[in-house]
């Protein structure tokens, strides 16, 4: 009973981090679609100091490991893999149950994390990319927008910095009826 109320506690703080296109796209290759350091100083203002999941693949994707300042989840098949800096877990329950730093926990991909994990998601920090990439290859799952509630919106221009329109996008998950 304790440790399904543990798993409780933690998917109430359950949240995903993702940037996507308009037309939903997440990657291309294996690597991030696009190159926006105003996203890497958002994701880590948000993420630093919580645990973050992903996927071995996307653990590789890293350019320097382990992102430091949160605990690093990495959930993988192979039962040989090891990283420095990381807990390496088999399954999203494990991976769930083996969050140790405080307030939310985020999914930060990669597709197949994010589809096995979303109907868990309580919070969504978006950062939408007013832009298409007809060679993209990986997708978000489509969300059911009735079941979601925008409760900030941040939109901003293409700079110098950041060649896209993109805007930063929270959305909570409604109370089931």
């Amino acid at each position: 009973m304790q440790d399904s109320q543990i798993t409780m506690n933690i998917d109430s703080r359950l949240s995903a981090i993702v940037v996507v296109t308009d037309d939903g796209a997440i990657g291309r290759d294996g690597d991030l679609l696009c190159h926006l350091p105003a996203d890497l100083k958002h994701f880590k203002t948000l993420t630093m100091g919580h645990s973050v999941v992903m996927g071995r693949r996307t653990f590789d994707s890293l350019p320097k490991g382990a992102l430091p300042g949160r605990q690093n989840i990495v959930v993988t098949r192979n039962r040989h893999f090891e990283a420095p800096g990381v807990t390496v877990v088999h399954s999203i329950d494990e991976a769930l149950a083996a969050v140790e730093m405080p307030g939310e926990v985020f999914v930060m991909g990669g597709a197949q994390l994010y589809a096995a994990t979303l109907h868990r998601v309580t919070t969504l920090h978006l950062t939408r990319v007013h832009a298409c990439f007809p060679d993209a290859d990986t997708f978000f799952p489509d969300l059911v927008a009735e079941q979601w509630q925008v409760v900030d919106s941040e939109p901003h221009k293409a700079d110098e910095r950041n060649p896209f329109d993109y805007t930063f996008v929270t959305l909570r998950r409604k109370p089931s009826s």
